[in-house]
C-alpha cells in the first residue's frame, strides 16, 4: 500500500505568499497601530517592518511545517483546509509570533511589558483576522496545482 503525500506549495509560491502577506499587512495595520498606540507613524512603520521581517521568517517555517504535518495526517493539500483548522492555524501562528515580538516592541517603543503586551495582542488580533482572510483568498487565487492522480482522488 502506498502512502499519499499531497503536493506542497513551491518555494517560489511560498515566497510570493509571504511577501504579499507582509506588504498588505504593513499597509493595512500600520496607520491604526500608530493612531491607537500614540507611537509616531515613522516609528510605527519601522517597528512593524521589523516585526514583519520576524513574521516573514516565522511564516515560512510555520506554514511549511503545518502544511507538511497536515498533509501527512489528512492526505489533503493546504488549499483544501477546512475553516475550523484555518482558524486554529492562524491562532497558532500568532501565538508563536507574540512570544518573539513582545521583547522587540518593548525595546523599540520604551513601553512597559503590560503596555507592550496590550499593543502586541492588538496587533495579533488584527493579524489573525487579516491572516484568515488573506490565506483564504490566496488559496482561491493561487490554488496548489493537483497532479493527475490527485485530481482523480478529488473528483471522487
Amino acid at each position: 500500500m502506498s502512502v499519499h503525500h499531497p503536493k506542497l506549495r513551491s518555494v517560489r509560491d511560498r515566497a510570493r505568499q509571504v511577501i504579499l502577506f507582509e506588504v498588505g499587512g504593513l499597509a493595512l495595520i500600520t496607520p491604526p497601530f500608530a493612531w491607537l498606540s500614540g507611537v509616531p507613524m515613522g516609528d510605527s512603520l519601522g517597528l512593524l517592518a521589523v516585526t514583519a521581517l520576524i513574521a516573514a521568517l516565522w511564516n515560512a517555517v510555520y506554514n511549511t511545517a503545518f502544511d507538511w504535518v497536515e498533509g501527512r495526517l489528512t492526505g489533503r493539500t493546504a488549499d483544501r483546509r477546512p475553516v475550523g483548522l484555518r482558524a486554529m492555524h492562524a491562532l497558532g501562528f500568532e501565538g508563536g509570533l507574540l512570544l518573539m515580538t513582545l521583547p522587540v516592541i518593548m525595546a523599540w517603543t520604551g513601553m512597559g511589558w503590560v503596555e507592550a503586551l496590550i499593543a502586541d495582542l492588538g496587533l495579533a488580533t488584527a493579524y489573525v483576522i487579516y491572516a484568515f482572510a488573506f490565506n483564504l483568498g490566496y488559496d482561491r487565487v493561487f490554488p496548489i496545482e493537483a497532479t493527475a492522480t490527485e485530481g482523480l482522488v478529488r473528483a471522487k
